[in-house]
């Protein structure tokens, strides 16, 4: 059963590094729509700029869980380095476990803020009116997705039968 879960949530991590790819390259894309229409036929840009911000930080959040499957994070490993292997593995347990404990409590946060954003009917201040659960769901989704991915890592470092 474990060793589907880490299977399952791995894969999941690298769907979602792939959707999170092309999030940044459908934001390039508008980003250079944009400036093509704004300064060769002075068109107005009002949606290119929410679909730009809201893509990008759509493609961070859902793309966290890929990084921390790869160990792509920035991190400081002067103390690893200097210490035992033991030591090493349990300095990596005790990240793991802050980091899904932060995880979960973002993961509440932000799924508090977008029920309220659905239930208040919450837009942006821009012309555009764009409902504001459409940049707030993947950010929850993206800690939810972070929340898994770090169960699926302590799974592993624990050495649990996978």
């Amino acid at each position: 059963m474990t060793r589907r879960f880490v299977v399952f949530i791995d894969s999941l991590s690298r769907f979602c590094g792939l959707v999170s790819a092309l999030l940044l390259t459908f934001a390039m894309v508008i980003v250079c729509q944009m400036i093509f229409m704004r300064y060769l036929f002075k068109a107005s840009t009002v949606w290119q700029t929410e679909a730009v911000v809201f893509s990008a930080t759509a493609a961070i959040f859902l793309g966290a869980p890929y990084v921390l499957l790869k160990k792509g994070h920035v991190g400081v490993d002067v103390v690893q380095t200097l210490v035992a292997n033991g030591t090493r593995r349990r300095l990596e347990q005790v990240g793991s476990v802050l980091g899904l404990a932060f995880c979960l409590i973002m993961m509440v946060a932000t799924g508090i803020h977008l029920q309220e954003a659905l239930e208040g009917g919450w837009t942006t201040s821009s012309v555009a009116a764009v409902p504001l659960w459409i940049p707030l769901a993947p950010m929850f989704t993206g800690f939810v997705l972070l929340s898994l991915q770090y169960t699926s890592e302590l799974i592993k470092l624990w050495g649990v039968q996978v």
